[in-house]
């Protein structure tokens, strides 16, 4: 074999070598496009549920609470207190009760619970065992 024939065929074996490294390189990138797809569906369809539920919640809670703060002022009103003092009590309550529904739903609802954080973990490791190839 001639020198030139053996330059051709190194040639030729890199290459293959640089196809072969972008084909992976192309599959690894659908392939995270699509966990990632997945991922961000999933996190959205979260998303929706809790908003969902909060909206149900608050149809629910509305007439419930009413009845509620209404008999709680009578009953405290039957207690001794004023009829002011007491609404404004069943009043206090109200916004009690209404401060943790929202602090839940903000919380289903929060950017980082929604990250696709499985896609995040994957590219990382991606990254990482690409640069320990190329070292």
């Amino acid at each position: 074999m001639t020198q030139i024939e053996e330059i051709k065929e190194d040639v030729s074996s890199i290459s293959r070598l640089f196809s072969d490294a972008l084909d992976t390189l192309s599959k690894l990138i659908r392939t995270e496009v699509q966990l990632a797809r997945a991922e961000v569906t999933e996190k959205a369809s979260q998303a929706a549920v809790g908003a969902g539920m909060l909206f149900g919640a608050m149809l629910v809670l509305i007439p419930a609470m009413i009845l509620f703060l209404i008999a709680l002022a009578v009953w405290l009103t039957s207690l001794g207190l004023s009829p002011v003092a007491a609404h404004l009590l069943s009043g206090c309550v109200a916004l009690i009760a209404s401060g943790i529904l929202v602090a839940v739903g903000l919380a289903r609802l929060k950017p980082s619970s929604l990250a696709p954080n499985a896609t995040i973990r994957e590219v990382k490791r991606d990254i990482a065992a690409a640069k320990e190839m190329t070292s």
